[in-house]
């Protein structure tokens, strides 16, 4: 996610204090300073280099306003941004120190706003000199290590490798490669082998330096000796006992933790019962009681270090995640639930017309008039209406016509603290904590590990009462924190890919990646994407960033939903991304790979870029709002044949998510020329598109009523993750004004639309080919297709042929029909199932608009006032105006070409 930049006429003052120490790292200490005095809301966003970063308060320190933040020891660049928790940053770049030379004491840097760089001072207690960098055991008897000066053989003897059971021996020592004058490489001989499992330190002239391990997990040898295949793991309870089983292959020991409450700052434990040791690496404890309504965790001994933590596989918990809680999930089942099914079972993935919404946005809205606002519970209330009468909440989705409802994250994520009651708690939720639990924030209690998952089944059961299926935003790409995710925790770095200098793959950006190429960590998140399906009914999974994720891992996920829900839907983020598998032959699930996953679909960056110009550059115009020369790529568009795949139900047809800016604000900020009114009729030309186009269409929330995320500078926010309510929620009051009224009728008769005609619905690649055909010889920038039913063989289609003409031109166009009479369902602003006017021989589209026809249907008219009489007239009329419109059309072409 991109964040947002502001500029600054202050002029500030920044000041960096540095302490370097052999036996605790670095601690940076920046002096922050501001003319104005005005430092609410701004903060210090820190991160070795190469290493995850976090956010560090401004505290006072006489009199100066100081960040404190502690280095890893070795790391010899440290990186800063100055900023506000909406990513407003004082200089807009990454900034680093460099401390290379630096082997202890403290360091000063003066940094000013808005000027690069930096002027360092060494305190008195500096000492500059060689520095142990970085330190790799190659899994035998050498370890290579990284100094940033060369070191004579004085220097030698002082090199030892220390580990909880004692030292190593270090025998030799020799230089393998001068790369530069601060980077020197050295090969150590030990004595001994050292063991996978435990840490080690090397010391050198009064430093000590963590010795990066060989990561073990993705051998052969570990994973056949390790990968427990059982559906047992967490906690079971039954009438009489709770049964608890973890996965922690290489802890000495493991206990559970056994509390009264869920609140993690409670010293209330009960007791805690020691685990023994079970099948593939799993830990097994049995008491006799049923302890649902029980707050536990688990307590390894990982080389001698107690290590706690959730259970990975929660299915409820206390407040923010801490502490996991047994659970009778039958409990929690709402009345009827079960006879709840998923409204959409029976169709195909291209009868789909999929909503993103975010929970809160939904219902925070005070003019929606829901009484559960920001809540789960929000769902279940019908009725809800604005202050001019007009339906909002679930009735208002429910008469759009769309039929899956795409939630944003709703497991339990580590961006908003449920403890915290004040009223603004906003984030998308991009960050996992306990994949296999709602997320409290949403609940009216996070306290009680029940309410959750209880109010999570009623929103759930709610949307399908409704007529709506649910689709789940998932996010296994990553976590919030590598090191305190429960399963790195309890297993070291097991779930997430790390290099061997010891770093994070951060191909998704947020500081870790997932090794879904794991044998336990693909149960893991296969075992996660069933449960939701079996326990929450949940109808679909969107994967966030699933580029990060191997093929294989996905086919597995497919096929085992389906074998008990063949109807869920899977797509997802198909972007190729960096990053650094941990086994050979590994393919990551990207567009490229589409047809390995036969059984999931990916978003079409092409037609969201084509329609409105690139995410990435937002001055940029796309073919709706003015670009040229785009006929081709939008062509391979709308027939859902792009390279990366020629099959509808795998592409995603978008022009606007969460993501970036909404549609209305893509195309306002890069057409400054135009007015409101343009803006609008690109809006609407964009949806009458991608809402016809072959493959499956989704439309962000709101985008039907001309969506905008405005901040208080009056720019658009393209990056609103955690702005708050007031630029990201649905303004219900919009629907009292008759503009809006009047584009929310022509999204819900676009959609309307689509689901009468099977032959906007294909899925396959096959029928698309045969059926549907772009039409040559228009005016430039002008786009029309004919689809063909003329055969009758199309299941579900009763009209012969659909042409649709796309005109983003400022002046109309005149595209000729096939022969025939052509009833008009979709003319400028208007669309929907009724007839607007019968034409033949041409028909003229106004600029900047769209025209969908109909050959050989019933016909059903907008107005029947007039009655038979007129019936008999409308085809004389429509004959004289075809050959009027034939007679100009040839005129305009000839007088063209004069």
């Amino acid at each position: 996610m991109a964040a947002v930049v502001m500029s600054f006429t202050l002029l500030s003052e920044l000041s960096l204090s540095i302490t370097v120490r052999a036996d605790e790292g670095v601690t940076l200490k920046l002096h922050y300073h501001r003319d104005d005095e005005q430092y609410d809301g701004w903060d210090v966003w820190m991160w070795p280099d190469g290493g995850e970063g976090e956010g560090i308060p401004f505290e006072d320190e006489d009199g100066e306003m100081v960040a404190t933040y502690s280095v890893p020891a070795g790391k010899t660049k440290v990186g800063y941004i100055v900023r506000t928790q909406d990513w407003d940053k004082d200089v807009d770049m990454d900034q680093f120190i460099d401390l290379s030379e630096v082997v202890s004491g403290t360091v000063h840097a003066y940094v000013e706003s808005g000027v690069e760089g930096c002027e360092k001072e060494y305190g008195e207690d500096v000492m500059t000199g060689t520095k142990l960098k970085s330190a790799v055991y190659d899994g035998d008897k050498t370890i290579k290590i990284e100094l940033t000066g060369e070191i004579d053989e004085s220097l030698l003897d002082t090199f030892y490798v220390s580990g909880r059971l004692g030292d190593v021996e270090v025998t030799k020592a020799e230089l393998s490669e001068k790369a530069s004058d601060t980077q020197y490489f050295y090969d150590l001989t030990i004595g001994d082998v050292l063991d996978p499992n435990r840490n080690y330190r090397l010391g050198f002239d009064g430093q000590e330096f963590p010795v990066n391990m060989p990561i073990v997990y993705s051998t052969k040898e570990f994973e056949d000796q390790y990968t427990y295949e059982g559906d047992d793991l967490g906690a079971t309870v039954s009438a009489d006992k709770t049964v608890f089983r973890v996965w922690a292959p290489t802890a000495e020991s493991v206990s559970v933790n056994l509390y009264e409450s869920g609140d993690p700052w409670k010293k209330d434990l009960v007791e805690s019962v020691e685990m023994t040791a079970g099948d593939k690496g799993t830990w097994v404890a049995e008491v006799s009681e049923n302890l649902a309504g029980t707050y536990y965790t688990y307590t390894a001994v990982l080389d001698g270090l107690n290590v706690e933590a959730c259970d990975p596989y929660a299915r409820t918990t206390g407040v923010n995640g801490k502490r996991a809680m047994v659970i009778d999930l039958d409990s929690t089942d709402p009345e009827g639930w079960a006879d709840d099914k998923n409204p959409h079972a029976s169709e195909s993935m291209t009868d789909a017309v999929i909503y993103e919404l975010h929970i809160r946005d939904f219902s925070v809205d005070e003019n929606g008039n829901m009484a559960n606002a920001g809540k789960y519970t929000a769902f279940t209330e019908t009725g809800t209406k604005t202050e001019g009468g007009n339906a909002t909440g679930i009735d208002y989705i429910k008469s759009l016509g769309v039929t899956h409802v795409h939630l944003l994250p709703f497991y339990d994520f580590g961006s908003v603290d449920e403890n915290d009651e004040s009223s603004e708690r906003f984030n998308w939720g991009y960050d996992p904590v306990n994949y296999n639990v709602p997320e409290g924030s949403y609940s009216t209690d996070a306290h009680d590990g029940n309410v959750r998952v209880k109010e999570a089944k009623e929103m759930v059961k709610a949307l399908h009462d409704n007529g709506l299926s649910v689709v789940m935003d998932v996010v296994y790409n990553h976590v919030y924190s590598g090191k305190d995710f429960c399963v790195n925790r309890l297993v070291p770095g097991y779930f997430s890919r790390i290099n061997a200098d010891g770093t994070y793959s951060n191909g998704s950006g947020c500081g870790n990646d997932t090794a879904s190429e794991r044998s336990m960590v693909r149960k893991y998140i296969v075992d996660s994407v069933c449960y939701w399906a079996d326990e929450y009914h949940i109808d679909g999974f969107r994967f966030d960033l699933v580029g990060l994720i191997d093929v294989d891992t996905i086919n597995e996920i497919v096929e085992k939903v389906h074998e008990t829900h063949p109807d869920v839907i899977f797509y997802g983020e198909g972007w190729s991304m960096n990053t650094d598998v941990t086994k050979e032959n590994v393919v990551m699930a990207t567009q490229q790979s589409s047809e390995k996953t036969p059984g999931f679909a990916y978003f079409n960056d092409n037609i969201r870029d084509g329609l409105k110009g690139s995410v990435f550059s937002t001055s940029e115009v796309g073919w709706a709002s003015g670009a040229r020369n785009a006929e081709r790529a939008m062509t391979a568009s709308f027939l859902a044949s792009e390279t990366w795949s020629k099959n509808p139900s795998q592409i995603i047809q978008y022009a606007s998510c969460h993501d970036n800016n909404t549609l209305y604000d893509r195309i306002a900020g890069s057409r400054t020329d135009l007015d409101e009114e343009s803006w609008i009729k690109m809006s609407n030309l964009a949806a009458s598109f991608y809402l016809t186009a072959e493959g499956v269409p989704f439309m962000q929330a709101g985008e039907e009523i001309l969506r905008t995320k405005v901040k208080e500078d009056g720019s658009f926010d393209s990056n609103s993750y955690s702005s708050g309510d007031e630029v990201n929620c649905i303004k219900w009051e919009n629907l009292d004004d008759p503009g809006y009224q009047k584009n929310l009728e022509f999204y819900k008769g676009l959609i309307a639309f689509r689901k009468e005609h099977a032959l906007l619905r294909l899925s396959s690649a096959e029928d698309v080919s045969a059926r549907v055909k772009a039409v040559e010889g228009l005016d430039k920038n002008v786009l029309a297709f004919v689809m063909d039913n003329s055969d009758k063989a199309l299941e579900g289609e009763s009209a012969e042929q659909i042409f649709l003409a796309f005109n983003p031109n400022e002046t109309e166009t005149v595209v000729a029909l096939p022969e025939g009479n052509w009833n008009v369902y979709v003319k400028g602003a208007q669309a929907g199932t009724e007839v607007i006017e019968t034409v033949s021989g041409s028909v003229t589209v106004e600029p900047i608009s769209s025209v969908v026809l109909v050959k050989g249907d019933a016909g059903k008219a907008g107005v029947d006032k007039a009655g038979a009489k007129n019936k008999a007239v409308v085809p004389i009329i429509a004959a004289i105006a075809g050959v009027a419109a034939i007679a100009i059309a040839l005129f305009l072409k000839n007088k063209k070409k004069k």
